[in-house]
């Protein structure tokens, strides 16, 4: 049992509101998605990733991405190939699409793993939504230990990592299931990483019509890479 219980807000606009306060105070936030809960914490904010990560204990050498509101708020800080819009329609929803740093781009070595890419997810709920729009591209995590079972409730973020969040947006209980699909974008040919929420196949069509190639045709819906940058969604 936690020693601390951190402040629970609602999904309405005042419970946002109070949550992105935290948020541009330096806190970590844990938050409801179309997947399971997280854990988030601004981009600007110094140490803020590397305590997601202490929060967690997550290996540092798995990245972790960014929930954003639209492709608009990353264009600063990763290019934007072809494919991501080919894929478009399936966002918001459960893609990730792993996409090239641009050239002079720093970001905290935690996200992204020591490596010239992030991990970049529209997800289809209003709350990780509302957030990124208000403090920008928002480094999250699943909101359980690594190694634990996903957290599905406010009341179950609070038992496992209530004593190292700021505050929880209780959204009732997530849907669970699938962990997004994860595509790497970052070379010529685009292959899977991870997965998961979105048929290879519906993947592939897509890119097929838009004329990008890749190498989906040989993923299966079951397979994960031992390369996976973002396991834990």
């Amino acid at each position: 049992m936690t020693s601390r219980r951190p402040p629970v807000f609602g999904v309405d606009d005042a419970g946002r509101r109070a949550a992105v306060d935290v948020l541009r105070g330096g806190g970590i936030v844990a938050l409801p998605t179309d997947t399971v809960y997280g854990i988030g914490v601004a981009l600007s904010t110094p140490g803020g990733v590397e305590r997601l990560f202490e929060v967690k204990k997550r290996p540092p050498d798995k990245a972790i991405m960014v929930l954003v509101e639209d492709l608009a708020q990353v264009t600063e800080l990763v290019g934007v190939p072809p494919a991501a819009a080919a894929l478009a329609s399936l966002w918001p929803g459960g893609l990730t699409l792993v996409l090239p740093l641009l050239p002079g781009v720093e970001l905290p070595r935690a996200l992204t793993a020591g490596t010239t890419s992030l991990g970049v997810r529209i997800p289809d709920h209003q709350v990780p939504r509302y957030l990124a729009r208000a403090v920008g591209p928002l480094p999250t995590t699943s909101a359980n230990p690594s190694g634990h079972p996903d957290a599905r409730s406010a009341e179950e973020v609070i038992a496992s990592l209530g004593d190292g969040i700021d505050a929880v947006v209780d959204g009732g209980r997530s849907p669970g299931g699938v962990p997004s699909t994860v595509l790497d974008c970052t070379m010529p040919l685009v292959r899977v990483i991870r997965s998961g929420a979105i048929a290879a196949s519906r993947i592939a069509a897509l890119l097929d019509a838009a004329g990008i190639e890749h190498e989906l045709g040989e993923a299966t819906d079951a397979e994960t890479s031992a390369d996976d940058p973002i396991v834990g969604r």
